[in-house]
């Protein structure tokens, strides 16, 4: 079946001296000849960028994918010489070379054949010429100079990108967020605001200041941007939250990712002559990105990453306050208690005024981006500096989300991942990368003080009778162990006093494989699974019944595990020792385990 091409189209764009709204607006369908990943070159950058050539069968063109499509690459929907449509895109003009960013498209066809016989465009008159500009050839992969970071890919100064533009009053080429880099000037993006901090100060050795920090967003990305000091004054009032703004003059950093869970390897200062003017015209207005993540998926995230979750608040709890142990200052907190159709639910923390300002009713569906994920009695997830929350918003996943909870969902009950069989954190087992006991011991995981985490299957051995729990406060989130007083069992941090307390486990536990043994501790989790029983019915027959009780150590030992543990050293009684704590313990599952053999056998490593 041949397919039509827009003829053309790459010259009308590499010639076009400012792509005008009709250009800008049409659906070209055109072949992709060659596409290759090029390296970011943002320290500990993990987005991969595709630049890709595009052909309309007589002149081809150089492209750049926005990395939301990379996934179009990586799942092998399209390939060398597919056919599509592109929906959406930008172009603008790099080292006197037209680059064509490619937003949105749509598959047509996947092909065998390259269609005509396309050709490389000229710069177009008055742009100035790379330094090595000659273009790749049509059906080879697309080559990139080294250093690349982005659509611009020299680390050296660049030529100026204006365009005498009379939309807007702007006269600056409106640039995509993901296209920015160090090496760029002369920019200026149209974003919108998702997230505003309030101003914060700072003192140390080198002085005071305060800062801010806004989260901008586009149809390519997000990015976060930081304004200190002046700046502060300057702008803090221009910006407001669900608003879209023209930015420009801003400098472009490295991000650094210890303060920011934006997706993005940079970052923006904003300065004092950074220009900002509000966009009044809102069609097409950036929207929100989100990757949702169902509640019952949080078990497979490391402890401190960070997700998107959709989801109705069930409960809201009462306005509460703790005090930092660093800096002894008074912090608002509030807990929000979330569901969602997975059957799952899960505790979100609210810090400062986004605790005190929560208002909703009627158990809203809120949308939550980049809130963190926890490990506190199972999984819990946290807002951070740079979360974002959107209540009842107007998008279909919410809706149908809605629909579901009115419909019934209100009334089924959920699992937690505290009560989940597998107990302990939500660290992922991982089977294809067991370690021997031995191994671990030999490698020196833990040493000397950066935790290391690592997955085993191994069998208890012998179990540690004395001290196996403790006296703890039943107040939620507490936990600290209380004292038997006159009137009852005292909590010295709640300063309450209980009628009774919740014992907890804190198991220690020797356990072996075909290597070796290791003594692994674990906390309440790990000794519900180990035990099959509460603390509290454990103590109970503790206390009734010695032979049952001694029948109850004896069935522990002798069962497997899949565990996932976290080493790490600590000093006790001045001697430095590793210590093996149990973050995840799951029952073997036969079914599960036979399939993955029966995988393995299948694989190129059993050939």
């Amino acid at each position: 079946m041949s397919h039509q091409l827009t003829a053309g189209i790459c010259k009308r764009l590499f010639e076009a001296d400012e792509p005008d709204d009709n250009l800008l607006e049409l659906r070209p369908t055109v072949q992709f000849l060659s596409y290759k990943k090029v390296a970011t070159g943002g320290a500990g950058s993990n987005v991969d960028r595709y630049r890709i050539i595009v052909s309309d069968g007589e002149h081809f063109l150089q492209s750049m994918l926005s990395t939301q499509l990379n996934y179009l690459i990586e799942e092998n929907h399209i390939a060398k010489h597919t056919i599509a449509i592109i929906d959406k895109f930008t172009c603008n003009m790099v080292q006197g070379k037209r680059l064509l960013i490619v937003l949105g498209l749509t598959v047509v066809a996947k092909v065998s054949d390259k269609i005509g016989e396309p050709t490389a465009l000229q710069a177009p008159p008055g742009a100035r010429s790379a330094a090595h500009s000659a273009s790749p050839a049509p059906d080879g992969p697309v080559s990139a100079p080294s250093a690349s970071s982005g659509p611009t890919p020299a680390p050296g100064p660049q030529s100026s990108i204006q365009r005498q533009a009379s939309k807007g009053g702007r006269n600056s080429a409106i640039f995509p967020i993901e296209s920015l880099s160090p090496y760029m000037n002369n920019w200026t993006i149209r974003a919108l605001v998702t997230q505003k901090s309030d101003i914060r100060t700072w003192s140390n050795a080198k002085g005071e200041g305060k800062l801010f920090s806004v989260v901008f967003v586009d149809d390519t990305g997000e990015i976060k941007a930081t304004a200190f000091n002046k700046a502060v004054e300057d702008l803090y009032e221009k910006f407001q939250d669900g608003k879209v703004y023209y930015i420009s003059k801003a400098r472009v950093n490295l991000a650094k990712k210890k303060f920011t869970n934006v997706t993005n390897e940079y970052e923006l200062t904003l300065e004092r002559n950074t220009e900002v003017q509000e966009c009044h015209d809102v069609v097409n207005a950036p929207t929100i990105k989100y990757k949702f993540v169902d509640i019952v998926e949080l078990g497979n995230l490391e402890k401190d990453a960070t997700c998107d979750v959709l989801a109705i608040v069930k409960e809201a709890g009462p306005l509460g306050e703790i005090t930092t142990r660093s800096s002894n200052k008074t912090i608002m907190k509030r807990e929000l208690t979330l569901v969602d159709r997975s059957g799952y639910t899960v505790r979100l923390t609210l810090w400062g005024a986004q605790a005190e300002q929560w208002s909703a009713e009627d158990q809203p569906v809120v949308a939550f981006k980049g809130v963190k994920v926890g490990d506190f009695q199972g999984r819990s997830l946290s807002m951070a500096m740079s979360s974002t929350m959107q209540i009842n918003p107007d998008i279909s996943e919410a809706h149908v989300l809605r629909g579901w909870y009115d419909a019934g969902g209100a009334e089924q009950s959920y699992q937690s991942h505290t009560n989940a069989s597998s107990g302990g954190s939500g660290l992922a087992f991982k089977r294809e990368e067991i370690c021997p006991l031995e191994e671990v011991r030999e490698l020196g995981y833990g040493e000397p003080d950066k935790p290391d985490v690592f997955s085993s299957r191994a069998t208890v051995m012998h179990i540690k009778p004395d001290n196996l729990t403790y006296p703890a406060c039943p107040t939620t989130g507490c936990h600290k162990k209380v004292v038997e007083v006159t009137d009852g069992w005292r909590c010295e941090k709640c300063s309450v006093t209980h009628e009774k307390p919740q014992h907890r486990y804190i198991v220690s536990a020797a356990v072996a494989d075909w290597s070796g043994q290791l003594w692994f501790q674990g906390f309440h989790d790990a000794g519900q699974v180990i035990f099959g029983m509460t603390a509290d019915e454990l103590v109970e027959i503790r206390e009734n019944n010695d032979s049952q009780y001694q029948n109850v150590l004896e069935r522990a030992v002798g069962s497997t595990y899949n565990f996932v543990c976290r080493a790490k050293q600590d000093s006790y009684n001045d001697n430095i020792r590793t210590r093996y704590g149990i973050s995840r313990i799951e029952p073997l599952n036969y079914a599960e385990e036979g399939k993955y053999i029966a995988n393995l056998l299948r694989s190129e490593w059993a050939q």
